[in-house]
């Protein structure tokens, strides 16, 4: 019998290659040659796939269980949801935030700082040290409410073919956007960190629906050839 802590295991792989695109949209995801992947038995790997399709990462495609992908007008949609959220919890975050919370954001900006060389060149990492950043800002504003709610936003696949933070200069901008709410969440300037956070997440909805253009033109050239 499968152990316990097998199931999160696998759900939380297939998860996070969903969301970065390790597993494309379209993909097929058989049991059986999960289970040898994972060296479990097949029980963990049909629960894991039970709660993908509930969260909306997985559909059914006949008898198959495939990577679910996005249309570009949910794309705008989740966007859009994230900036109001982001810009609310935010704030929350100046007014709310402990000692603890800007020394944790303090040592991430840190840790981002630091990247150097093929990281910077990683796109699937870049995009997991924002997230992480943002992560951290989220529980600095004590709201499990919205919290709930960002990270339930940050489970739909938004499925372009590159991270936005692969747009050039955009990583320098982010820190630099990063460093100015760290700043004045210390301040506990509520204002100034919604305004931050509602700027920050236009330019990442501009770069994503750019990266969304480029790929359906590629697409139409790649289909007409």
């Amino acid at each position: 019998m499968t152990p316990r802590n097998d199931r999160p295991q696998v759900l939380e792989t297939l998860r996070s290659e969903i969301l970065d695109g390790t597993l494309e949209p379209g993909a097929a995801l058989r049991e059986v040659a999960l289970a040898s992947r994972f060296e479990v038995s097949r029980t963990p790997v049909r629960d894991a796939l039970s709660r993908l399709e509930q969260a909306g990462l997985v559909v059914r495609w006949g008898r198959a269980l495939v990577v679910q992908g996005t249309d570009p007008q949910t794309v705008v949609q989740i966007c859009d949801a994230r900036t109001l959220l982001e810009e609310q919890i935010a704030g929350d975050a100046a007014l709310h935030r402990t000692v603890q919370d800007v020394l944790r954001l303090e040592a991430l900006l840190e840790r981002d700082r630091a990247l150097e060389g093929s990281d910077l060149e990683d796109g699937r990492l870049l995009a997991r040290c924002d997230l992480e950043f943002h992560q951290a800002l989220w529980a600095a504003s004590h709201n499990p409410v919205l919290t709930e709610l960002l990270e339930t936003l940050t489970q739909r696949p938004v499925d372009t073919r590159r991270s936005t933070l692969s747009s050039s200069g955009r990583w320098e901008q982010a820190l630099d956007e990063h460093a100015q709410m760290l700043r004045v969440v210390s301040d506990r300037d509520d204002v100034a960190a919604r305004a931050i956070a509602r700027a920050h997440s236009e330019t990442d909805r501009t770069l994503r629906m750019d990266i969304l253009r480029e790929d359906v033109a590629a697409m139409t050239t790649g289909d007409a050839r």
